[in-house]
């Protein structure tokens, strides 16, 4: 069963029974049959397929995030696996969970054995039939290398198998909604956070760092999107806060762009390792190697640029050094946390009033405590917004010649009338029998009038709501319309850098709501977010032209317009 099971996915019987039907069989056969394969590995076979299957194949939208991984890059990231191993009489388990035609896995494994004398062995999973037939037949050539198929987020086919070296090039931006059930119950405790279900790159992240041993480590490469997608609080940013928390995180380089097929973005090497050098734990770096390429002679689809041999060699010792550069930087891991801090803010009018001032205190029940009041309620004969006036604040009755029913007419006019006060932009005013109440857009601040006199309450809402009443045994159907005041309160967030030690961290954050902050405020929520934003910290600016070379341009083009104008008038 195992021998033929490569042969069943790619259904070689299939293919044969459509070339008898076509009469092509022998010619197509033939053809091939001339062509000598011997001389080439199986990275370079695959090679020959993916770009078969690119040029002629269309991409549906399902897989179009799937990226096959250029030899350049297999070879980058087999010298940083290289750097970080050693010789040693163990057997080396490296593992693929999305391994694809085996390229990346295959040929990792051959160029660490061209370095070392260490026996390897090789695991991989995939979900396309076709790629995953091509693996499993090259598995038989190795030894003792098992290949599986199926979905490594659904149905993990070595659950009891950790890694020394994992590796992968996840699929980008593909939705995993076909599967989402699944993962969300997924009983395993590999997945700490689901993050959106628009891209599973996080999600296989999280599934091969449950696969490294103890002192595991590995390279996975993934498109910027999981470096910052994702707010503070977001599944996105939690999981890169457990790595990062986690110390798992050595380094992150960045690709140049047209290096792969089928994209021209860049793309990123996370450089994952739980056995690090002392001088790098709780530390990131940072390797910006977006200019280390030669241009390909001729392209190849998307891939325009190659990382060459001396560009990898100088990566990796940058990598190894672990030491600032001009295009690498190592930080505390703390430095890609911030602060993602709520606070209320009150707003107040042209005197630095609130109307929360005019807010009556209160025994809280259960506390015991005393505190403000949410609001005043008020009990209006008459409410005007400059075009209508309501004057019966229980409304009982209707036009029947427009509105077939009292529930009806709340729903066709009430209800939208009261939704569209606006108290700030209309004239509204609130009329009681104690007087009237209405907001000072020039001054900011709800003013009560008695007798002509005005009372300044302070800057606050005119909250006006309406409700349609069933009728009880006392009472029959009705409108009510309510109108209460309240301070004029508004949530806000302010990103602050963070510290790690809670103290200074609190403290930083007191400093920059006493420098940027003016109105009165309290605090809600602080959430730490995390993100690494390349853009931010390897910024170029662009470099201005000199204004003497600006104004020469313009002289020139001045002229030639003159010229053109002359020309006109002959």
């Amino acid at each position: 069963m195992d021998a033929t099971e490569g042969e069943k996915f790619l259904d070689i019987k299939g293919v044969i029974t459509k070339l008898k039907a076509k009469k092509v069989l022998l010619g197509f056969t033939k053809l091939w049959a001339e062509i000598d394969l011997t001389p080439f590995n199986n990275s370079e076979i695959t090679t020959l397929e993916e770009h078969i299957k690119r040029k002629w194949a269309d991409i549906s939208a399902e897989t179009a995030g799937e990226q096959y991984t250029p030899d350049d890059v297999i070879a980058l990231i087999a010298e940083i696996i290289a750097s970080k191993i050693e010789e040693s009489g163990t057997l080396l388990k490296i593992y693929d969970c999305t391994c694809g035609g085996g390229n990346m896995l295959f040929g990792v494994e051959d160029r660490i054995n061209q370095k070392f004398k260490r026996q390897t062995q090789t695991f991989g999973q995939d979900w396309n039939d076709a790629l995953y037939a091509l693996a499993k037949i090259e598995s038989r050539f190795r030894p003792d290398s098992k290949i599986e198929h199926g979905n490594t987020l659904v149905e993990d086919k070595f659950y009891n198998d950790e890694f020394d070296v994992v590796i992968a090039n996840p699929p980008y931006g593909v939705s995993w909604k076909g599967y989402a059930k699944d993962i969300k119950n997924d009983k395993t405790e590999r997945f700490k956070y689901v993050p959106s279900i628009s891209d599973g790159q996080l999600l296989f992240m999280q599934h091969l760092i449950s696969k490294l041993d103890s002192a595991g480590m590995g390279v996975v490469v993934h498109n910027g999107s999981t470096l910052f997608s994702g707010d503070a609080g977001s599944a996105e940013s939690n999981i890169r806060k457990w790595m990062l928390d986690s110390d798992i995180v050595e380094a992150v380089i960045q690709l140049p762009t047209d290096e792969f097929f089928n994209t021209g973005i860049y793309t990123y090497l996370w450089a994952l390792n739980k056995n690090k050098q002392p001088h790098n734990k709780n530390k990131v770096m940072l390797i910006n190697a977006s200019d280390k390429f030669k241009p390909l002679k001729k392209s190849k689809g998307s891939k325009r640029k190659e990382v060459d041999k001396a560009s990898r060699l100088e990566i990796v010792e940058t990598l190894t050094k672990y030491q600032n550069n001009d295009y690498a930087k190592v930080f505390d891991k703390e430095f890609f946390y911030f602060n993602k801090q709520a606070i209320r803010l009150t707003n107040v009018d042209e005197q630095g009033n609130s109307f929360e001032s005019q807010l009556p205190l209160i025994t809280d029940k259960k506390t015991g405590k005393t505190k403000r009041a949410a609001s005043i309620k008020l009990n209006p004969v008459k409410l005007s917004n400059g075009g209508r006036e309501l004057t019966q604040f229980a409304i009982t009755t209707f036009n029947k010649e427009h509105y077939t029913s009292l529930a009806d007419y709340f729903q066709q006019d009430i209800k939208p009338f009261v939704a569209g006060i606006d108290y700030k932009e209309q004239p509204l005013v609130i009329i009681t029998s104690k007087g009237q109440y209405f907001f000072d857009a020039e001054q900011e601040t709800l003013i009560k009038q008695t007798a002509g006199k005005k009372e300044v309450l302070g800057c606050g809402k005119i909250v006006v709501k309406s409700t349609l009443k069933k009728a009880g045994k006392t009472q029959p159907a009705r409108i009510e319309i309510s109108v209460e005041l309240t301070p004029d309160y508004q949530k806000d967030y302010e990103i602050i850098p963070f510290h790690k030690d809670k103290a200074v961290n609190q403290a930083a954050i007191a400093a920059f709501m006493a420098k940027y902050i003016s109105k009165p405020f309290e605090y809600l929520e602080n959430v730490v977010g995390v993100e690494l934003n390349f853009n931010k910290i390897f910024y170029k600016p662009e470099k201005l032209r000199e204004v003497s070379e600006i104004l020469g341009e313009i002289a020139v083009l001045d002229q030639k317009l003159k010229e053109l104008e002359a020309e006109l008038a002959l």
